[in-house]
């Protein structure tokens, strides 16, 4: 095997794009290089370059190559195009049952050529989410302006060429240079090989290698911050996004004047990140620390002083700023500022925020009786979780809507509930985040949830594919977890219904309102997916995706999933799978057969066992699915196992007097049924 080593040096990649590059790298070289067997591959991102190295075979050797052509009997115009698109003659074909059929040799290739003929083209179509162009006459494009090639096999450089016979491609050529750190070392060194490239680029203050650079990072930071007794407030977002900014990173401590550490913490966290990339810090009892630290991408020769101090005069005007906003809003109650969402557009269709709250307000309500808790209270906190998306630190921070709203409302001396809930109506925010437990808190997130759903769907803007402009496979895993997590006893499909009647007569009768509740089932079947729970008894259980109670149904599938993985469940699914395969053939030639059996019927003793044995499981079933006991109702279909297996060995279903086969066949419907009352046990994988 030799070692292909790619290099794209260019100007500074945003620290979001530099991952999914060097995905998109290997997935494209290893699709273009198939046959050279890719192998034992890294990848590596800085700022200024993104870089790969692979095992890959020496060439590709030769071979004999066949391929079906058009009929023989097809017109000529189809055979001439299947010849061109081969660089074939008629002469290198074969006729076989019917078809044309190519037999070619194809040439070894050496992995020089191969590599050099594969790579322009993935170069020329590289997806970056956003590229430019640079110079003039090109039209090359880069995610900014590409400066060097590098392209080694075994240290000798492949001939690449990028230009075409129309564009120069700003003549970007295959060579084996580089730089290191733009300013701690950028003269131009030679690469040999992947090993040497990455110690030399260490060596001139870069670490080629992301998760070095982020470790050096967190480890750097953790040691200082150790060091004046504080801790770092866990922030992976900000630390993979630093990352991506810096070459050789040199994180240090910067100060926070006194005057500010009496905002919320939330803002001065919010503002160090979005505006300054700074980590915040914790005293040791959870305090917000009057301190920040950042990462430089230089060694300063001050120990960092003037890096800090100027780094300190830019936090103290961008903490100003969040004062100014602190001090002015809480001069309006949210109470008042509510009709200010008068102005507040929430969707072109679907009018302003103000008329939102309304609708939220009615949620809560409905929401209270359901779950017996204090309807004012709930109202209030519906009524009032908007509000501060007129003030000014959200208008500057969006990332503190609802969170401020909390801060205002413990201001304006709301109940502690309520302010709770404003502040945590918008959770849970992704899987990592909690959900709400406090009940006010539940029914607002709640309420805020089912009608960004039951709105959006109202008027069309279901997801499709990949879209999701309006967050609502979020909204809906939010509903799941909150309800899921605090065991909520809620019907989906009539707080559905009434989050419909809130809206205006319009849009009451779209046709999506009606998958509402099927779309909280997918979701719920993605999530199960990702946990590595058994998602296909989700679908046994509920296999037209319509429920009402989202707490039983998890309840039928968590003791469903464990009768299926003892050895007696297995033998059972088995067995009524083969009783359904049976009846589903037999009622294509004469069915369906259902209905009651006859006893008179019944001519061998495994016949009269298994009837009474499922009419006495079906009654014992029925009660325990009613009170929910599926454990009991799982122990109850096991009963059925013995009378199934010496049915299925004594008695042949396919008797030659017709009554007595129709007979047999309605007692394996009786075992469908039976089954059914539980899930339908065919949708359930081995």
């Amino acid at each position: 095997m030799s070692e292909l080593f790619i290099e794209l040096f260019s100007e500074e990649i945003p620290a979001r794009m530099q991952r999914q590059a060097t995905e998109n790298l290997q997935r494209l070289l290893c699709d273009a290089l198939g046959n050279l067997s890719p192998q034992q591959i890294k990848t590596f991102s800085t700022p200024r370059r993104i870089a790969i190295q692979l095992a890959i075979k020496n060439s590709i050797p030769a071979q004999e190559v066949q391929e079906r052509g058009p009929r023989t009997t097809a017109p000529e115009k189809a055979l001439e195009g299947f010849l061109r698109k081969h660089q074939a003659q008629k002469s290198d074909l074969i006729e076989e049952n019917g078809f044309w059929v190519l037999q070619k040799k194809v040439a070894a290739v050496s992995a020089t050529d191969f590599i050099a003929q594969a790579l322009p083209q993935i170069f020329w179509k590289f997806p970056w989410p956003k590229s430019q162009r640079w110079g003039n006459g090109s039209q090359f494009t880069w995610v900014r302006p590409l400066h060097y090639i590098t392209c080694l096999l075994d240290g000798l450089i492949i001939p690449l060429n990028l230009a075409t016979s129309e564009d120069d491609a700003h003549g970007l050529v295959c060579s084996n240079k580089t730089k290191g750190h733009r300013y701690l070392a950028p003269e131009i060194f030679e690469i040999q090989n992947a090993q040497q490239w990455e110690d030399t680029l260490e060596f001139r203050f870069v670490i080629a290698d992301p998760d070095k650079r982020r470790e050096k990072i967190l480890n750097d930071i953790t040691a200082l911050t150790q060091k004046a007794n504080l801790e770092l407030v866990p922030d992976e977002g900000l630390l993979n996004e630093v990352t991506g900014l810096v070459e050789w990173p040199v994180p240090l401590l910067g100060k926070i004047d006194e005057i500010f550490m009496d905002l919320p913490p939330e803002v001065m966290q919010v503002s160090m990140r979005v505006n300054q990339r700074y980590f915040a810090l914790k005293n040791k009892d959870g305090s917000p620390a009057s301190a920040f630290a950042f990462v430089a991408n230089i060694i300063p020769d001050d120990e960092g002083k003037l890096i800090i101090a100027g780094n300190e005069r830019v936090l103290r005007a961008r903490f100003a700023d969040a004062r100014y906003f602190w001090d002015q809003d809480r001069k309006t109650s949210l109470e008042r500022r509510n009709k200010q969402l008068q102005n507040v557009i929430f969707h072109a269709k679907l009018g302003s925020q103000y008329e939102r709250i309304q609708r939220l307000e009615r949620l809560a309500g409905y929401l209270a009786k359901q779950l017996k808790a204090d309807e004012k209270i709930a109202k209030r906190a519906a009524l009032l979780c908007k509000a501060d998306l007129t003030t000014g630190m959200v208008g500057e921070f969006p990332e503190v809507q609802g969170i401020m709203g909390g801060y205002y409302a413990k201001h304006d001396q709301e109940s502690p509930e309520v302010a709770l809930a404003i502040s945590e109506h918008y959770k849970p925010v992704g899987p990592s985040d909690s959900v709400p437990t406090q009940i006010v808190s539940i029914i607002t997130a709640l309420a805020d949830k089912i009608d960004l759903l039951t709105t959006f769907f109202a008027i069309g803007e279901k997801p499709s594919g990949s879209g999701d402009p309006y967050a609502l496979r979020r909204a809906a895993l939010g509903v799941i977890r909150i309800i899921r997590e605090n065991q909520l006893r809620l019907d989906i499909k009539a707080l559905f219904d009434f989050a419909v009647l809130g809206l205006p007569q319009a849009l009451q009768s779209s046709g999506d309102l009606g998958l509402l509740s099927e779309f909280i089932y997918e979701r719920l079947y993605v999530q199960l997916r990702s946990e590595g729970s058994r998602y296909d008894i989700l679908s046994a259980v509920a296999p037209t995706k319509q429920f009402t109670d989202l707490v039983e149904l998890l309840k039928k599938v968590e003791a469903i999933t464990t009768f299926v993985a003892t050895n007696d469940g297995k033998d059972l699914l088995a067995a009524v799978k083969r009783a359904s395969n049976i009846l589903r053939i037999e009622n294509k030639k004469d069915g369906p057969h259902q209905g009651e059996t006859d006893i008179a019927l019944f001519t061998q003793d495994e016949e009269k066992n298994l009837s009474s044995a499922l009419n006495k499981a079906m009654e014992q079933i029925s009660a325990s699915v009613k009170q929910e006991q599926f454990d009991k109702a799982m122990n109850s279909i096991t009963t059925l196992k013995g009378p199934l297996d010496l049915f299925f060995e004594k008695v042949t279903i396919n008797d030659e007097n017709s009554a007595i086969r129709s007979n047999r066949l309605k007692l394996l419907s009786q075992i469908d049924q039976t089954a059914c009352l539980i899930a339908d046990f065919n949708q359930i994988e081995k």
